[in-house]
């Protein structure tokens, strides 16, 4: 039985995140436990600073070394705005560390170069660009990035008013999908908005993440055997 530990950042996360996706993961891959570390004060710090602090980085490496000791085969970040800490942790950890978002960022610059990036809380484009840029970059390409953020929608939707958060994102989506090949949703809460279709791909967080958390569960569970 493989287990994944996922480190949360918002205090509703069982109705954004894991009933949403990691139940039905859950479902579909019964050999896999989910266990989930919450800490609301994680994302607050970094969004009041403007992006990860050494305090952050310090207490998120506190969980997952914790998570290590628990029995975990991988750990998986659930927070697009404190990303950074997959890329300097992972190194110090000796279990796969990956934030949910990262294969959205792989798959989305092999679909195209010109990328709008949406999101509903300010420090969300500056994470996600740096993988899509990391991802560009290994993969020989330049991108031309558009942001758009849905000032306040974050806040909206955790008040518990789905409808005004999707109205005010749809807002956004509509005007950026005319400026853009491709549209990144920046945040996993918003990868249950609900909105017209519109003309270009829209990349959202969410099922894809546990799926690698699978695969580099495997790796590790049959690099034992």
């Amino acid at each position: 039985m493989g287990k994944l530990f996922c480190i949360n950042t918002i205090s509703n996360f069982k109705d954004i995140i894991f009933d949403p996706f990691g139940k039905p993961f859950m479902e579909a891959n019964p050999d896999v436990e989910i266990f989930n570390i919450v800490d609301d004060t994680l994302l607050r710090e970094t969004v009041a600073n403007g992006g990860v602090t050494g305090s952050t980085l310090r207490r998120v490496y506190n969980y997952a070394t914790a998570a290590v000791e628990a029995g975990a085969d991988c750990i998986m970040g659930t927070c697009t705005s404190v990303n950074a800490a997959a890329k300097y942790l992972r190194p110090l950890l000796p279990v796969p560390y990956m934030n949910i978002d990262e294969p959205v960022a792989r798959e989305a610059v092999k679909a195209g170069t010109r990328i709008g990036v949406l999101a509903t809380l300010p420090t969300s484009p500056k994470a996600i660009i740096r993988l899509l840029e990391e991802s560009a970059a290994a993969n020989g390409k330049e991108l031309s990035i558009t942001t758009r953020v849905a000032q306040g929608a974050f806040d909206v939707l955790c008040s518990g008013d789905r409808a005004k958060h999707d109205e005010m994102v749809n807002e956004n989506l509509y005007a950026l999908a005319k400026e853009v090949d491709i549209v990144v949703f920046a945040q996993i809460s918003m990868s249950l908005l609900r909105h017209e279709p519109v003309a270009v791909p829209v990349f959202k967080i969410g099922e894809s993440g546990y799926l690698e958390a699978k695969r580099l569960m495997d790796e590790r569970i049959a690099g034992r055997a």
